[in-house]
């Protein structure tokens, strides 16, 4: 006895039965995901701050231009995790607010360059920091936009004023305050490479899951949802890609299967009943085929069986087991004093054959067999008679 497992082992779990991966991203959940960003940058600027208040220990700023730094780059910051928080940015393409948010951080820089040029080379790596972390949400348009702001902004600094852009280097605690910025602007570059690296990591599995989902919606187009054999349309190609195969001196049989008297099980038990007959049936011709053997639901109460290199003489063998299965399975289960027969009718695929041929031809067996007393299969062009 053979399993078999494509289309049967399909509808066996009831968790199978929904679309794998994740469905799209809920207002919620976008909250969530920019809440990391908003509180990294936030970070950021106490660090920026904690600097400018390291400076103005030895006299080369003052306290208050740390404060009014920090004040301005929370604030911005602040407005933003607002708005994030309160959903109202959902509606908006650049719903993390990248290209403003990096455009008021450059012109805060810009500002605090010409304000304290003699730090303001540490300023300027600040705004590599800012274009390079937005670059990695923002669009190619959107980051030539905001690079050539900085651009200008730094142009009108270099050649339009006479500020002495600088950062102090002159004994071992600017020198080490220098190290200082340069260090945890390296840092901050750092982890927007980071950052970048997680963005890469989370849509290569959102594409693993778009696939998966992909791969079972085609599943299930392919499929009888009743009986998890294949649907007509299906089932209807594989014997196309059969007769193909053919062509190359392959052989191959196929078999209409009539349930007998079914319209009768539904008279008598009900069509719920009937419905579990048709997936007890589906289920026991699959237990009983190879694994390239292909069932699908032709209509109503008929199955079409494609059986791949497979001859004449060995698809009546198949079937005639099949038949035999059928008949004599205990369906008492399902409803007191039910039994259940099966017609057949074959036909071998001829290399000239279209699909309607061949069809027609099995048609032709089957209702031979029904008018031959039924519960037994018959092949097109002979009279062999089983069971």
């Amino acid at each position: 006895m053979v399993i078999m497992l494509p289309a049967a082992s399909i509808r066996t779990s009831p968790k199978n039965t929904a679309i794998s991966g994740d469905a799209p991203a809920q207002p919620p959940r976008r909250v969530a995901q920019r809440r990391p960003a908003y509180i990294a940058q936030a970070v950021s600027y106490v660090i920026d701050a904690a600097i400018l208040f390291a400076y103005a220990s030895i006299g080369v700023t003052t306290v208050t231009t740390g404060l009014v730094y920090l004040t301005l780059r929370l604030a911005v910051v602040g407005v933003a995790f607002f708005l994030s928080e309160t959903r109202v940015t959902d509606r908006l393409r650049d719903h993390y607010l990248f290209v403003p948010l990096s455009l008021v951080s450059i012109t805060i820089q810009i500002g605090a360059i010409y304000l304290v040029p003699q730090i303001g080379f540490y300023f300027i790596a600040i705004i590599f920091v800012v274009l390079g972390f937005g670059a990695l949400r923002m669009s190619a348009k959107q980051t030539g936009i905001v690079w050539a702001y900085a651009a200008i902004g730094l142009a009108v600094l270099f050649l339009l004023t006479d500020k002495p852009i600088s950062i102090p280097m002159g004994d071992e605690t600017e020198r080490a305050l220098a190290l200082a910025c340069f260090v945890s602007t390296l840092a901050r570059c750092a982890g927007a490479g980071l950052y970048g690296s997680s963005m890469r990591e989370l849509l290569y599995r959102r594409s693993n899951d778009l696939a998966a989902a992909n791969a079972r919606i085609e599943e299930l187009a392919q499929l009888d949802e009743l009986t998890g054999a294949y649907n007509r349309r299906y089932i209807m190609k594989c014997l196309g890609d059969e007769i193909a195969r053919i062509q190359r001196g392959a052989h191959c049989c196929c078999a209409l299967i009539d349930l007998d008297h079914f319209k009768r099980i539904n008279d008598r038990f009900g069509h719920p009943v009937g419905d579990e007959v048709l997936r007890r049936f589906a289920a026991s011709i699959f237990a009983n085929i190879r694994m390239v053997d292909k069932l699908g639901r032709y209509g109503g109460e008929e199955f079409l069986l494609v059986l791949p290199d497979t001859n004449t003489d060995q698809a009546l063998q198949i079937v005639e087991r099949l038949r035999g299965t059928i008949a004599e399975l205990d369906w008492s289960a399902i409803a007191p004093d039910l039994t259940l027969t099966l017609s057949a009718g074959l036909s071998e695929i001829a290399s000239n054959d279209t699909p309607e041929d061949l069809l027609a031809r099995a048609d032709r067996a089957l209702y031979r067999a029904k008018d031959a007393g039924r519960n037994r299969v018959l092949a097109a062009a002979q009279r062999r008679r089983f069971g």
